[in-house]
């Protein structure tokens, strides 16, 4: 007996895991499906990061046996994470830096393929299941994204108190085009002015160089760096553009209750509950007081390492053996994991991590 799960309400609804997508699947009759997963690459991946990985790869893998479909997994590298953090002294206003302007495009490329495509690869490899990569900066200068913003930007004010709940405001930081890559953190000094149906002008004050203003057009301008639940809303609404391929957003499950808030804002625009994304929440590592496993609260000394936490946890390099090793691992988690709904469907802690990450392939799960 290696673990022992209670009974949810959900989990007494499905059979398998895989079943929850069933009502998608069974409605949009895709020609593929597409497990879409996005991380903030601001470091090395910590535990909670790479069993979402490792559960988007499985999952992928379950439904292609179980429909028959084209299946594969896309990572979204989150580059417009924050590298440098500062506040203008003369106004008291923080400024970020973030990862893409602070290392460029080939330093982003060598961070993704360092810290996350070893493991994709070994992962592809052993489930046969293709991935791909986009980082949010190429994301963001596609026309199929910059035109749904362009589009969203009229019906804004319906969506603005699902964005941002406590303010009303949803911001969008364009870094100054100066080359110095600093933008204001918040946004309070940044405007948005819809010029015309196919551009929009952002005025903003760089921490270097005084007022600037952007010109944001479907092919170009500026660098359109959307705040969380915004950035959501019009990856999601873009997503729709590809009718034959059903796209599952898997996340942690502490993005739940951002999700609802999202799934708000794209009614509020227009489209209705049929049209809304379809999402996978996987388990999520918790501390022994019930919290999410946090290396910046851990690293910063405001938590301390959780009892039974080991060093990988934080830095998934630090594990002790090869990247083939720790995908064997994790895929042989992810198996006792979607082997019944009751096991997916709640939090371990990581102390229980470390116990099952041990067990050897094919212990038997209750």
């Amino acid at each position: 007996m290696t673990l022992t799960s209670p009974n949810t309400v959900l989990a007494n609804a499905l059979t398998n895991v895989e079943d929850i997508l069933a009502p998608r699947i069974r409605a949009s009759r895709p020609q593929g499906i597409a497990l879409v997963m996005g991380t903030q690459i601001n470091g090395a991946p910590h535990a909670g990061t790479s069993l979402v990985q490792s559960m988007a790869f499985a999952t992928a893998a379950r439904l292609h046996d179980r429909h028959g479909l084209p299946v594969e997994v896309r990572f979204s590298a989150l580059d417009n994470a924050p590298h440098e953090l500062v506040t203008d002294p003369s106004s008291g206003i923080r400024y970020q830096r973030a990862y893409a302007q602070a290392l460029g495009t080939d330093g982003i490329a060598r961070l993704v393929g360092t810290l996350y495509q070893p493991l994709f690869d070994a992962l592809s490899a052993r489930l046969a299941v293709p991935y791909s990569v986009e980082t949010y900066s190429q994301q963001q200068a596609t026309g199929l994204f910059r035109q749904t913003w362009l589009r969203v930007l009229p019906r804004l004010d319906a969506a603005s108190l699902w964005l941002a709940p406590s303010t009303g405001v949803p911001h969008l930081r364009v870094p100054c085009p100066n080359s110095c890559g600093w933008a204001e953190k918040y946004a309070q000094r940044t405007r948005v002015e819809r010029a015309g149906r196919s551009f929009a002008r952002v005025s903003a004050v760089c921490l270097h160089h005084g007022p600037y203003t952007a010109t944001i057009t479907p092919t170009g301008g500026g660098y359109l760096d959307l705040a969380t639940l915004y950035r959501n809303m019009v990856k999601e609404l873009a997503a729709l553009a590809e009718a034959d391929v059903l796209q599952v957003m898997v996340k942690g499950t502490d993005w739940m209750p951002g999700s609802l808030l999202v799934d708000g804002a794209l009614q509020a625009v227009g489209l209705t509950r049929g049209q809304l994304p379809a999402r996978l929440f996987c388990p999520m590592i918790v501390a022994e007081t019930g919290a999410k496993l946090s290396k910046s609260l851990i690293r910063s000394g405001e938590a301390a390492l959780p009892t039974g936490a080991e060093p990988w946890m934080l830095d998934t390099r630090k594990w002790p053996g090869t990247v083939g090793e720790f995908a064997d691992r994790l895929l042989s988690l992810a198996e006792l994991l979607l082997s019944h709904p009751r096991h997916f469907f709640r939090s371990y802690s990581a102390a229980e991590l470390s116990r099952l990450m041990s067990l050897p392939a094919g212990s038997p799960a209750t």
